[in-house]
């Protein structure tokens, strides 16, 4: 989601000067003038001259006068037109001489070398072929940038805040240096190089790479690229390699429970589909939760977190189960406190965020899930292919880089193909048929809401979901929208795990849920016949992609 100024504009109304601003949105619908780098940012108005008619209170006046008197009133109105015209180049003239000014300063200002990264996983193929991204030089190491932050005495007593977007160390007058990296490139998850528990020394190494400084601006692979306006969370907590790699090792670290048994990843596994195969969590001391244990990759395209919607960032959701009483049994100044008398951790914390805090624990391990995506499917390289079928065969013969991208993309499919059945199931999720994209919708295939489809409601006391949350009646009984990317390796399914295949999946939409007051209207019936189903399931299956290879044991030493 990045924008692009436009060229400034004059426009001609009643003489003022107004500032201009930027509108962004997701289709063009219409330009409004930006002020370039540099420029003062205005719009120059200039005042409509309006003439009256000469001498209006003679009615008998002769021929000639009256002539005379149009021409003297004609040359006023030119005269000031003139005068509008030369306003107008006047100024154009001074907005395009400081944006000029301040692209030569932007110029000057801006590193000559660039080290080339990696940009695309091998298996990631994209539409079109993109250039090589660079990285500039990282400029002296910063000094600490986010102070530490006060720790609330609870989570129930105080909802968490929306993290503060972290202020840019950058020398005066040099633009911020960035690194174009497309997510799923291992390097992002690798850990920290060597064997063994990490220790005081590698680290030191490691965050005096300039590299794991930058900024990383990150590239949604084939089929989540699509979903890039989705993106969030970025604008308060940027990316770096650093920060991934600390929520990393944060992320598959037991030692954030009290007893230090439980982990992150003991609940989203990537060997279990960043899920776990069990129907609610579990916990320290083998206490089950609630609910099923959501997936946590392609975070990076949703807001708010939990099946209810409950936290309202990727960093809310981070720390909330640290102090969960099932689930890691800690609290959070306890954590912040553990974390600080381990050295490797402590190190990192200054050197990111200035210090150890829950804050810090919640941005860094929010990081590390938003870069784990799914690279493409089946059914990604399956679309990309169907783009090309209203082209003529000739167009994309005579174009040489149509030609290219056509051929990448017929080599894609056909490493990665989509079955018989796959094909059809496609047309039957993406037709009323199979209503399925009612909810299934975007890029990661779910639309980010909440709706009734009649799981557990009919027991005694039904788990309320999203009602819990807003006390609106319309959400009793919601829960939000799982994505179908990689569905089929995260089984069982719904909030409470009660559904144990795709197989049932289908059946139970196909039934049409179950009744109940608060049913979602875009739940019914459907019909289908067994072919059909089985169709529908092949179609879930091609939906999966790979993951990216995680380093998951290498950890900080103790001391």
């Amino acid at each position: 989601m990045h924008l692009s100024p436009s060229s400034p504009s004059i426009r001609l109304h009643v003489g003022r000067v107004v500032g201009c601003g930027l509108i962004a949105c997701t289709a063009v619908a219409g330009c409004s003038p930006a002020a370039r780098p540099g420029s003062k940012g205005e719009v120059v108005e200039i005042e409509t001259i309006e003439s009256a008619p000469a001498d209006a209170g003679r009615k008998d006046a002769p021929a000639k006068e009256i002539d005379a008197a149009a021409a003297t009133s004609k040359k006023i109105v030119d005269d000031a037109t003139a005068a509008a015209d030369r306003a107008i180049a006047a100024a154009g003239a001074t907005i395009d001489n400081d944006a000029r000014l301040a692209d030569r300063k932007n110029d000057a200002a801006m590193p000559k070398k660039a080290e080339e990264v990696p940009a695309q996983p091998a298996d990631a193929v994209a539409t079109k072929p993109a250039p090589t991204p660079t990285v500039e030089p990282k400029p002296a190491e910063p000094k600490p940038i986010e102070p530490k932050m006060v720790e609330p005495k609870s989570a129930a007593a105080q909802p968490a805040a929306q993290p503060a977007a972290e202020p840019a160390a950058q020398p005066a007058g040099q633009a911020a240096a960035r690194e174009k990296v497309t997510l799923g490139d291992p390097s992002l998850t690798a850990g920290v190089p060597g064997t063994g528990p990490i220790t005081l020394e590698q680290i030191d190494a490691w965050l005096a790479e300039p590299k794991n400084a930058v900024e990383i601006e990150p590239v949604l692979p084939l089929g989540l690229s699509q979903g890039a306006a989705q993106i969030s969370g970025l604008e308060a907590n940027p990316l770096t390699r650093a920060k991934v790699e600390l929520g990393r090792q944060l992320y598959f670290d037991p030692r954030l429970s009290v007893d230090k048994t439980v982990s992150c990843a003991s609940c989203h596994n990537p060997a279990e589909g960043y899920s776990a195969h069990t129907k609610t969590g579990v916990g320290i001391r083998g206490q089950l939760g609630g609910r099923n244990s959501p997936a946590s990759y392609n975070r990076i395209l949703s807001g708010p977190q939990f099946w209810d919607g409950r936290a309202d960032s990727l960093e809310a959701q981070a720390v909330g189960p640290i102090q969960n009483p099932i689930e890691m049994g800690f609290t959070h100044e306890g954590v912040v406190k553990r974390l600080g008398e381990m050295p490797v951790y402590k190190r990192q914390f200054e050197k990111i965020f200035g210090g150890v805090s829950i804050d810090a624990v919640g941005k860094a391990i929010a990081a590390f899930e938003r870069v784990l995506v799914t690279a493409p499917s089946p059914y990604d390289y399956g679309e990309q292919m169907r783009s090309f079928a209203g082209l003529d065969p000739d167009d994309i013969a005579e174009d040489p880089e149509l030609k290219a991208r056509f051929a990448a993309a017929q080599a894609s499919a056909e490493a990665h193909p989509m079955s018989e059945a796959a094909v059809r199931g496609r047309e039957i999720f993406f037709t009323e048929k199979g209503n399925c994209t009612a909810c299934h919708v975007g890029a990661n295939l779910a639309d980010e809401k909440y709706h009734n489809i009649g799981i557990g409601m009919d027991k005694p006391e039904p788990d309320l979901g999203r009602f819990v949350v807003t006390k609106d009646a319309k959400d009793t009984g919601a829960f939000k929208t799982p994505t179908v990317r990689n569905v089929a390796l995260s089984a069982p399914y719904m909030h409470d795990g009660s559904v144990a295949t795709l197989e049932e999946v289908v059946e139970w939409y196909d039934k049409g849920g179950h009744p109940n007051p608060h049913l979602s209207e875009k739940v019914r019936p459907l019909k289908l016949s067994a072919q059909d189903k089985a169709d529908l399931v092949e179609f879930m299956r091609a939906c999966t992609g790979p993951t990216p290879t995680v380093e998951v044991s290498r950890l900080p030493a103790d001391d």
